[in-house]
This record gives structure tokens, C-alpha cells and sequence, in this order.
């Protein structure tokens, strides 16, 4: 990591699955849009990734977000103006797990949130662009993302609608933001934001975020330099084949000396 970049002006917690690890540079670009740069960023995400069960995709495997080694990093580490986003719910639905664990886990990672966060925005489950699933398209791509699931369709729905509903009692109780998707955002699956409304997500996203002051300049051209990788982060922790891989974090660093840990 390049040491005479300048000291981070804040810091990033982003909570996701596969959504937001397509979408994991322009998340960072938006947010230092609106916050500034540069970001000590925290990343607990990865594709299938689950909250409370651990995950496997093809050969790799990665422990729940709540059990990952983000939080004790994040207790060691020095203060800063945190702003986070806790998306992507829902994998641990079709991973088996019941909807009371799933919303213990997401408690236990929101109450982390309103601990170390100076700001968070938590996005619900896309209910009405998962029930506008036919039998015959649920049935598809259960069976591409996850193979090993048995969920039929309306098992699938009444565990996400206990989810879902769990959320906003939990919003109202912890007084945290909870914003519904738009479901003109989302494919054919129901959970993937379309590639070319991306942006339009993540901004709209942002807009939850009531923070008063002026937003820092930004130079279109400067910043798609500043947000190229010098270094891409690599997981702290994963199994592959079975075999335990570890990596130092912070892992990542992009051009503007922002550097990223990935859990």
C-alpha cells in the first residue's frame, strides 16, 4: 500500500451479496461524490453471499456476514465519519435458514451498524418483484443460484414476507432507515438490479442519507482515474476446495489511496 496518499477523510462499511459486488466501485464513486474522499472502505460481500449461514459458490466458501472478521477489525480500528450500507438480503432464505435466524443475524449486524456507523441505510427485501415470479421462472433460476435448495415458490415468498415484515417492526423499533426498492430496477430474477439502472440505484440509495452540507467537487474525468484499482482486495478469509485461504487486510487500494479490506 502506497503510504503518502493522503490521511482517509472518512470511512465506508458496504454489507452485500452479489448486487453490490458488480456494482462494488461505483458504490465507492457515488458515495465519495457525496461524502468525499479519500475512504478507509469495509467490504463484507461476495456472490450468494449470506447474513447468518455460510455460503458456497461453485468451489468457494465464505463464513455469514455476521460471523465474518469485518466487526473486530472494525472495534480495533480508529474513529472516523462512517457511512454504510447494508443490502442484498435474502440469500440465507434459500440457504434453509429460518426467517427468526435470518432476522437474528441481520439484528445482530444492524446493532454493529448503529454502533460504529455515523449513518446507515438498510434496503428491504424486493417483495413485489419476488412474487411477480412465475412458478416456472422461480423454478429456473432457484436452480442456477441455488442448486441445492428445495424451497418451493410459495414457501420461498411466505419466508421472505416474514422477513420483510420483521424488517420494517425492526426499523421502527432500532429507528434506523429502511428503504423498499423500486422493482422497475430488477431483472427477470426478482433480486439482480438490471446492469444499465445500476447507477440510478445506488444514487437513489444514497438520497436516504439526510446529511446536511455541501457535497465535495468532483471532476468526471479525474474521478474515473481515482477510482481505478492500484490493487484489487482479495477476501481475509475463504475456503477453496475445501483449503483455508487467509489474506492481510486491508487487501485493496484504488487510486486515490483509498484502501479496502474485504471480509
Amino acid at each position: 500500500m502506497d503510504r503518502y496518499h493522503d490521511a482517509p477523510r472518512n470511512r465506508f462499511i458496504l454489507l452485500g451479496a452479489s448486487n453490490l459486488t458488480l456494482s462494488l466501485r461505483l458504490a465507492i464513486d457515488l458515495m465519495q461524490q457525496r461524502f468525499g474522499g479519500p475512504s478507509e472502505i469495509f467490504t463484507a460481500l461476495g456472490h450468494g453471499r449470506a447474513y447468518g449461514v455460510c455460503s458456497q459458490m461453485l468451489l468457494r466458501g465464505l463464513p455469514g456476514i455476521a460471523d465474518c472478521g469485518l466487526w473486530r477489525q472494525l472495534d480495533l480500528a480508529e474513529k472516523y465519519p462512517t457511512y454504510a450500507l447494508l443490502t442484498d438480503i435474502g440469500n440465507d432464505i434459500l440457504y434453509g435458514l429460518p426467517p427468526e435466524q435470518v432476522l437474528r443475524a441481520l439484528e445482530w449486524c444492524i446493532g454493529q451498524l448503529q454502533k460504529h456507523a455515523t449513518h446507515f441505510v438498510v434496503t428491504n427485501l424486493p417483495m413485489t418483484s419476488i412474487e411477480s415470479l412465475s412458478e416456472r421462472r422461480y423454478i429456473f433460476f432457484r436452480n442456477i443460484f441455488y442448486p441445492s435448495c428445495r424451497l418451493s415458490r410459495n414457501e420461498t415468498i411466505s419466508r421472505a414476507r416474514v422477513v420483510h415484515h420483521g424488517l420494517m417492526g425492526m426499523a421502527m423499533q432500532r429507528r434506523f432507515k429502511l428503504h423498499e426498492q423500486k422493482p422497475d430496477w430488477l431483472g427477470l430474477d426478482g433480486i439482480h438490479v438490471n446492469y444499465w439502472q445500476r447507477k440510478a440505484f445506488y444514487q437513489d440509495l444514497l438520497d436516504q442519507f439526510h446529511v446536511p452540507g455541501d457535497k465535495p467537487e468532483a471532476v468526471e474525468g479525474k474521478r474515473k482515474f481515482l477510482l481505478t484499482w492500484q490493487q484489487r482486495p482479495e477476501f481475509a478469509y475463504k475456503t477453496v476446495f475445501g483449503r483455508t485461504v487467509y489474506c492481510q487486510q486491508p487487501s485493496g487500494q484504488l487510486a486515490d489511496g483509498s484502501q479496502v479490506c474485504k471480509y
